[in-house]
């Protein structure tokens, strides 16, 4: 009898590692654009309807969009654990706190469709570099390649890998530093910065700017320091207002973010400091100037940036919902012997 069953965990095992191998060989190439051709025709189609639907009730999901994917690459890699919900997860630390329910939600429920019209054959992460370059598109930015194939996380980052996100109150030398530290260059320091050209921040996020007299390193314009101290004045209970990033054309994807710069209306220290620090200034001003050598540069970024650290094949999975996390395989449980969870899982 314990031969028997010896027998049939060996079969068992030799059929999972039959599944992962062709999984494995699959994604031996790494992604691609046709990733889902295949598996998931209708896969743009459904998330653009949905973005579009979503944009045309909301045009502050696209911001809300480009920062959730942000903040999900920096950590760890584009693997949607800023999606995880829970006690102890990303959300729970004070960078995602403000993360919009309407992007998240807009996430999961691109996802039921995708897997309601293709079963279980994209992942969150996948959704979420898509949903995000079309609402990038819609809000007027430029359009940036896509490789697809990604794999979601088991877990979500460590508290230790969500502080390293840049806060809005560092200098730039401490961004230079943690954008190469995820291999991100100046160019893309700049170029993803001018994110903040659509969106808002609540005030704790910039009030350092005016709290104890007006900042002068990098300078603000007194003018502006004065109207967000009034403004912020307001703010009971803590949190409650808004403000946009960028004073001139808040709902929409263009360059003046760097005029604001120009003007020292950066709401950020972090924002104003590219234009006063010698390797960043020069490449502001062309920004500023050239609308097209920004939209080139920040394609250029973003297709870099949703590149990092992937997951694919059997390092991770496909969730079944984006705000749960799921059980990494039994495999590991197979090399310590443990036949009855192998049997179990399949």
């Amino acid at each position: 009898m314990a031969s028997r069953a010896a027998a049939a965990a060996v079969v068992v095992l030799a059929l999972v590692c039959a599944v992962q191998s062709s999984l494995s060989a699959a994604t031996a190439g790494g992604l691609s654009p046709d990733f889902h051709a295949v598996t998931c025709p209708p896969l743009e189609q459904i998330v653009a309807f949905h973005v579009g639907e979503a944009f045309k009730n909301d045009s502050g999901v696209a911001p809300a969009l480009i920062r959730i994917l942000f903040h999900d690459c920096f950590p760890q890699g584009c693997d949607g654990s800023v999606l995880i919900e829970g006690p102890g997860t990303e959300q729970d630390e004070i960078p995602n706190k403000t993360l919009r329910r309407v992007a998240l939600d807009l996430i999961d429920r691109i996802r039921m469709r995708v897997h309601s019209a293709c079963s279980r054959t994209v992942s969150c992460a996948d959704i979420t570099v898509l949903a995000t370059r079309e609402s990038l598109v819609l809000a007027g930015g430029p359009r940036f390649e896509v490789a697809l194939g990604r794999r979601d996380s088991f877990f979500p980052a460590s508290p230790v890998q969500v502080g390293l996100l840049p806060a809005p109150f560092h200098p730039v030398d401490k961004l230079i530093k943690s954008f190469g530290d995820r291999g991100l260059d100046v160019a893309d320091l700049v170029s993803l910065s001018g994110a903040h050209t659509f969106g808002v921040a609540h005030c704790p996020a910039f009030d350092d700017r005016f709290k104890n007299g007006f900042d002068t390193n990098p300078a603000i314009d007194p003018k502006f320091a004065t109207g967000l101290r009034n403004k912020c004045a307001k703010d009971t209970p803590e949190g409650t207002l808004k403000q946009n990033l960028d004073v001139r054309t808040p709902d929409i994807f263009d360059n003046k973010y760097y005029f604001d710069l120009i003007a020292r209306q950066g709401l950020f220290k972090s924002d104003q400091g590219l234009f006063d620090h010698p390797t960043t200034k020069r490449m502001a001003t062309r920004f500023s100037l050239n609308q097209d050598a920004f939209f080139e540069q920040f394609a250029r970024s973003m297709a870099k940036m949703v590149n990092m650290d992937l997951l694919t094949g059997d390092k991770g999975e496909i969730r079944v919902r984006c705000a749960v996390r799921g059980t990494p395989p039994r495999i590991q449980a197979a090399a310590a012997g443990d036949d009855e969870g192998i049997a179990a899982d399949m």
